[in-house]
C-alpha cells in the first residue's frame, strides 16, 4: 500500500488562541475593568497621600493601554522609576510605573518647597536616594491595589526593587509577550502634573472582582508617612568625593610624568580640599591625618542643611 503523509494543521492564530483560553479580553471589558480600577486609585489613593503628606495631591483616572509588555513598557520611555509587585492569591507580576517629574516634585515638597514656587522637573534618571522615596509610593500605590480586589493586608503585597525603567527590565522578567493592560492615572501636586501606571495581565484582570471606591477596605492612613520620607532621605547613603587641585605643570611635563614621579599640591600650607556628592560642591575641607589614615576636616559648606539635601538629591 501507497504511504500516505497526513498535512500538518495550519497553527492556530494566537490572538484567537489567547482569546479562547481566557488570556485576552474585548476592548469594551478590558476598559470598563480598567476604569473600575481608576476609579479606586483616584478616591483612595489621593485622600491616603494627602492625609500623609500634608499636601494636596490630585489623582486621576487618564484611560488605558492594551497591547503585549514589552509594547506597553516601550510606550512610556525610560526616565520612569519601575518595580514588580505580587498580590499573594491575586497576580505574581503587577508592574508599576511613574514618571520621574512625579518623584522629583514629591521630594521637592517633601523639603519643604511651596507648591506654586515648583517649576515642573525635566524627566531624568532618578538618583538611588530618590529611588528610595519612589520605594515607598509604589508600597501606597500596591496596597490601593491590593485593597480594590479584596485582599488588603502587608503580608498579601510583595515589591520588588525600584529602578529606572531603562535599567530595571532583567532577563528573569517575561519575554514581554503577555496581553496585558495599562491603567494610567494623572497626578497633580501645585502646577505640576506627572502620571503613574499599573500593568496587569488581561488573564488575570479578566477574572477579577474590583470593589468599588466607596466599597474598598479601609486602610488606616499612616500619619508619620512625611516624618517616615524625610527620614528616608536623610538616611541614604551618599557617595562624596574629594577634589584637591595640584601644582600647576606644563603639558610637556605632564607626558612624561612616570611611575613614582611627584606632583606637590597647589597650597604649600593647608590644603584645600573641595568634597562634593553628585557632582555638588558640598563642604570647603582641610586635608590632614588621624593615624593610619588620610582625613579632610570641613572649614566651610556651600550652603545651609536643607540647601545641601537639594543638591545631593538633584
Amino acid at each position: 500500500m501507497e504511504n500516505v503523509t497526513a498535512a500538518p494543521l495550519p497553527a492556530m492564530d494566537p490572538v484567537v488562541l489567547a482569546r479562547l483560553t481566557g488570556r485576552l479580553g474585548d476592548r469594551a471589558t478590558i476598559s470598563r475593568l480598567c476604569a473600575s480600577l481608576g476609579e479606586v486609585f483616584s478616591h483612595r489613593l489621593s485622600a491616603m497621600l494627602e492625609s500623609e503628606l500634608g499636601f494636596e495631591v490630585a489623582v486621576s483616572y487618564a484611560g488605558f493601554e492594551a497591547g503585549h509588555t514589552d509594547t506597553l513598557l516601550g510606550q512610556l520611555g525610560g526616565a520612569m522609576a519601575y518595580c514588580r509587585s505580587s498580590v499573594a492569591g491575586w497576580c505574581d507580576d503587577v508592574a508599576i510605573l511613574c514618571d520621574s517629574p512625579l518623584v522629583i516634585t514629591l521630594v521637592e515638597n517633601m523639603l519643604g518647597a511651596v507648591d506654586d514656587s515648583v517649576e515642573e522637573p525635566a524627566p531624568r534618571l532618578l538618583s538611588r536616594i530618590e529611588l528610595d522615596i519612589a520605594a515607598m509610593l509604589f508600597d501606597r500605590i500596591s496596597g490601593v491595589l491590593a485593597a480594590s480586589i479584596g485582599r488588603n493586608g502587608e503580608r498579601d503585597v510583595r515589591l520588588g526593587l525600584a529602578a529606572n525603567l531603562e535599567q530595571g527590565k532583567t532577563d528573569e522578567d517575561d519575554d514581554g509577550k503577555t496581553f496585558a493592560a495599562m491603567v494610567n492615572m494623572a497626578v497633580g501636586i501645585g502646577p505640576v502634573l506627572s502620571t503613574f501606571h499599573v500593568i496587569v495581565p488581561q488573564s488575570v484582570l479578566l477574572k477579577s472582582v474590583i470593589a468599588p471606591a466607596a466599597e474598598s477596605p479601609e486602610q488606616q492612613a499612616d500619619s508619620g508617612w512625611r516624618k517616615q520620607l524625610g527620614e528616608q532621605v536623610r538616611r541614604s547613603k551618599v557617595t562624596l568625593e574629594a577634589r584637591i587641585r595640584l601644582e600647576a605643570q606644563t603639558l610637556d611635563t605632564i607626558s612624561r610624568l612616570q611611575a613614582g614621579d611627584i606632583i606637590p599640591f597647589r597650597d604649600t600650607g593647608d590644603v584645600r580640599v573641595e568634597v562634593n556628592a553628585n557632582g555638588r560642591d558640598l563642604y570647603v575641607c582641610e586635608f590632614g591625618r588621624s593615624g593610619a589614615r588620610y582625613t579632610v576636616r570641613i572649614k566651610d559648606t556651600h550652603g545651609s542643611g536643607e540647601d545641601l539635601l537639594e543638591h545631593i538629591i538633584g
